[in-house]
């Protein structure tokens, strides 16, 4: 197999968690593009018939199904859905999750006041909204002894981020479970079952536009910390996320597990001096 033939997708079928949302998109047009045909899971359905449109331009083939990843029962039934369809999954992108607004706890904020609920529910949402598609979609994988799984962690996971209390223990979360995942599923199942992590930087989308920006062409004073950390002196754009995806899944990762790839700019890597 060439190298390139290494980084092909074509063929796999390959299930989106939060493919309704800002990063999701990008990841499904990079599986579009990469050849694979394309899953996509979320409660929006109008906007996931949309991501089906999306693949369909590029040649591909999607499906869209409404669901819930806090939801088990949701969950099975999307997944004898796209066996009745396809009559296999060959990779799982847990792309849901994100921070809520009621779990923020700002710079003027009690911590020890603040909206225990909404923090936990941030908790659930990024952790449990993970572990359960993933012990639910990873069966098929486990029994055909080959698939890859690709969890979506974060800097909040090595570099504490102030005022997100319940997103960074999800975070945290995630990258022990992604290892601990990696070596039942290596153990278990054989040497063709991987699950890594992607820890996205600071990526300026249309969500978070007006957190980041101050709406004059400049940045919010929040922004321009996260900008000073990095070596790159920039956001990210959610586009520079697609290859790393693409490669975790495919072929030319075939060695790699257990791993969580950061894709910040250097954020995470520099000290500051």
């Amino acid at each position: 197999m060439s190298v390139i033939d290494q980084f092909s997708l074509k063929g796999k079928i390959i299930v989106v968690t939060g493919g309704t949302g800002v990063l999701g998109k990008n990841f499904v047009k990079a599986l579009a593009e990469a050849g694979a045909k394309v899953c996509i899971i979320g409660r929006d359905k109008a906007k996931a018939d949309e991501r089906v449109k999306l693949v369909e331009s590029l040649g591909g083939e999607g499906l869209a199904i409404s669901a819930d990843v806090m939801d088990e029962n949701s969950m099975r039934q999307a997944k004898e859905d796209i066996l009745g369809k396809w009559g296999t999954i060959d990779a799982l992108v847990n792309a849901a999750g994100g921070n809520i607004p009621g779990a923020t706890i700002g710079p003027d904020d009690d911590i020890f006041n603040n909206k225990i609920g909404d923090t936990i529910k941030a908790i659930e949402l990024n952790l449990y909204g993970t572990i359960i598609p993933t012990l639910i979609f990873g069966e098929v994988l486990a029994n055909k002894g080959k698939g890859a799984i690709i969890n979506i962690s974060s800097l909040a996971a090595s570099r504490p981020l102030t005022r997100v209390l319940g997103y960074t223990v999800a975070k945290h979360g995630i990258d022990g479970f992604t290892k601990w995942m990696a070596t039942e599923m290596a153990l278990r199942y054989g040497d063709k079952v991987r699950v890594n992590a992607i820890a996205p930087g600071v990526f300026l989308t249309d969500q978070n536009r007006n957190l980041l920006t101050d709406g004059k062409g400049g940045y919010t004073e929040r922004a321009q910390r996260f900008i000073s950390g990095t070596p790159y002196s920039r956001l990210g754009d959610p586009s520079e996320l697609e290859g790393t995806l693409v490669y975790l899944l495919s072929d030319a990762s075939a060695f790699v597990t257990g791993e969580t790839i950061f894709v910040d700019g250097g954020f995470n890597t520099w000290c500051g001096v």
